[in-house]
């Protein structure tokens, strides 16, 4: 399995108990759709590496409490300690609407309300308080946040989203 066909769960954060047992914090805003999991994948040294799991419970509402299979010790659990979790992309649940995944939008068009065609998604940028559409129109870059107020419809069928951003916002990027 390749980190490409999977997408990013949680960090395994502490160990629970002497029995092997482990805290996950997991990166989503419905943690209770990943308790009953069978199976992970734990990125062990740039490896995506099965884990089977034994249980998993929810602790504390935002982690997961994972017991795995052949993970007995503390030491054991020390070595899983900070990894990061994963799983197969055709386990997300689907979204609806317009909320989306950032990893499914990429190649859709960003269509505005008064603007007309943008450009298309190369990239999102999450790396600042809030994220943005990184697009391409001709080799220029535009950046949108993306804001709720500013989504106005996603449509997966033609890989398109519209915006409705304030005036003025692309032309800052298209004045030489």
């Amino acid at each position: 399995m390749k980190k490409d066909d999977c997408f990013y769960l949680g960090k395994i954060v502490k160990k629970y108990s002497f029995k092997g047992e482990l805290l996950a914090k997991l990166d989503t805003d419905e943690p209770d759709l990943y308790d009953n999991l069978d199976a992970i994948f734990i990125d062990l040294r740039g490896n995506l590496v099965p884990f089977f799991i034994e249980r998993a419970q929810l602790h504390k509402s935002e982690l997961l409490r994972l017991k795995f299979e052949d993970v007995e010790t503390e030491a054991d659990a020390d070595a899983l300690l900070k990894c990061d979790l994963y799983l197969p992309l055709e386990l997300l649940p689907k979204l609806e609407g317009n909320k989306f995944y950032f990893h499914e939008i990429i190649g859709y068009k960003i269509l505005d309300k008064n603007f007309g065609e943008v450009g298309v998604i190369k990239a999102i940028n999450d790396s600042t308080a809030q994220s943005l559409f990184e697009i391409d129109r001709n080799g220029i870059e535009i950046l949108i946040p993306m804001n709720d107020e500013f989504i106005v419809k996603v449509n997966r069928h033609n890989k398109t989203i519209l915006v409705n951003t304030p005036d003025g916002l692309i032309d800052l990027y298209l004045e030489g």
